[in-house]
């Protein structure tokens, strides 16, 4: 038996394909580790409206942990928790947002919003997540150089042209942490893989972390270590080769 009993999954760039597909290997690895009893959890900043159709894929109930923590279920119908970002400081994003010309969208509990549909009322949501995006990337580093002392923000990014914000203190890692509080499991038995900065603390306090061979080379400076990339089944390699050590060859 695996010593790792929780797999917990980033979805873009890692669990999915660039054209946003999970391959036939990689869902066959990760039945695997079900029939193991091993918990697969996505660990993602999608929020609830944008997992689903993979989760039914993969015919999951597991725990799930949504905006980058800012959500955490212990399954489908178990919210576990929701931490919310003051409104104030939501005012203050959708107005740096809107200075700088950046496109930005927000989960609330009520939906996904971006600025075809925010209105004042918008205000008045609970926000567990806001992000900020722009082709130029010295826009987006002058908004974290701006942000980066938010006594109040947790500020990352999953891509150079974007920068996303949670409460402080709240991130991937904090809602693995409750999921394994729920499922009376340690972080050592915990497996994770993740490509990009919004995965490093997770990446970083896991059992095991693992980089994409896609991720960011902040990314892999911390990881315990690299498999190949979302294009070539890096999920499935890092499944054989960790919780099934089926001797496959990594990057």
């Amino acid at each position: 038996m695996s010593k790792y009993r929780l797999l917990a999954l980033d979805l873009d760039e890692t669990l999915l394909t660039i054209d946003k597909r999970i391959t036939d290997e990689t869902k066959k690895w990760i039945n695997k580790a079900i029939a193991e009893d091993i918990h697969v959890v996505f660990a993602t900043g999608r929020g609830l409206q944008k997992i689903g159709d993979f989760r039914e894929e993969l015919g999951l109930n597991s725990p799930m942990v949504l905006v980058n923590g800012g959500e955490v279920w212990g399954g489908s119908n178990n919210l576990l928790g929701r931490y919310f970002i003051s409104k104030q400081d939501i005012r203050t994003l959708h107005q740096l947002a809107m200075e700088a010309e950046a496109f930005y969208w927000g989960y609330s509990v009520e939906s996904l919003t971006g600025p075809g549909t925010w209105c004042e009322e918008m205000f008045h949501r609970n926000w567990m997540k806001f992000g900020m995006r722009h082709d130029d990337p010295n826009v987006i580093q002058q908004l974290k150089c701006q942000l980066e002392n938010a006594k109040t923000l947790e500020i990352t990014s999953s891509g150079d042209t974007n920068i996303e914000f949670s409460l402080k203190g709240i991130t991937k890692e904090s809602g693995i942490r409750k999921v394994c509080e729920h499922l009376q499991l340690e972080m050592k038995e915990v497996l994770a893989i993740g490509d990009n900065l919004n995965d490093l603390r997770l990446i970083e306090h896991a059992g095991l972390g693992i980089a994409m061979g896609n991720g960011d080379e902040k990314l892999k400076a911390v990881a315990d270590g690299i498999t190949d990339t979302n294009e070539k089944d890096g999920v499935a390699k890092a499944i054989q080769r960790y919780i099934f050590e089926v001797n496959e060859e990594v990057v």
